[in-house]
């Protein structure tokens, strides 16, 4: 069950992409520490990488590596992460069928991710969810990525949602930013690989540990 009853029903649901609807934890990690390699003058490890994950890929390349130009390291990294997509993501438990539930009730939504177009589209066709998404708001569409408001603005607008209306669902603080900063309710999902303390300091309006919780929160069937 959510933590906190929802004291309205919903209308609108975004979702952030990697880590939240679907498990691209495993491919991310690898991309870096491929685009990553002999770059640095330690090894990069996996414990280092998962802190930062949600940024914009170029902010993190910067951050990781300390360099102003990364535009080699994100080619190397888009062409590992290309290579390597259908072969390391996965389904989060539930997700396909609490979505096709959603979309039968009428609820609009939408993707907002810090991801490329292209690799966005891989990932929700791969595993069929394309259909459901009414919007999908990625890096290439806005100035500013999430924490910042911009992208979750730009969603509800091309729904034509009002952010009261709203929820911003996803797996780490950035998420949980951008949706509060934007006006909408937050939800953080505790199978966040950054775990569900960290996520849970941002303040997010409520937790679910299991995606079939987030049908309470949009309010009841018709």
């Amino acid at each position: 069950m959510p933590e906190r009853a929802s004291e309205m029903a919903y209308t609108t649901v975004l979702f952030d992409l990697d880590g939240t609807i679907i498990d691209t934890n495993e491919l991310i990690i690898q991309s870096f520490l491929h685009a990553l390699e002999g770059v640095t003058e330690e090894p990069f490890t996996r414990e280092r990488i998962i802190p930062h994950m949600g940024y914009p890929l170029a902010r993190q390349l910067r951050f990781f590596t300390g360099r102003e130009q990364v535009g080699d390291l994100e080619a190397k990294y888009r062409t590992f992460n290309l290579d390597k997509h259908d072969e390391l993501v996965k389904e989060f438990p539930h997700v396909r069928e609490v979505l096709a539930e959603l979309h039968g009730r009428g609820v609009r939504m939408g993707v907002v991710t810090n991801k490329a177009r292209r690799t966005t589209m891989m990932g929700l066709k791969r595993f069929g969810l394309e259909p459901f998404m009414d919007t999908v708001v990625t890096i290439d569409d806005v100035s500013r990525g999430k924490p910042d408001p911009e992208p979750v603005r730009l969603a509800l607008q091309q729904l034509g949602a009002e952010p009261s209306g709203a929820l911003m669902v996803g797996d780490s603080q950035y998420d949980i930013i951008a949706g509060r900063d934007a006006g909408t309710a937050t939800v953080g999902v505790a199978w966040s690989l950054k775990g569900e303390a960290h996520l849970r300091s941002f303040g997010p309006d409520y937790m679910i540990r299991d995606m079939r919780e987030l049908l309470e929160l949009v309010g009841q069937r018709g």
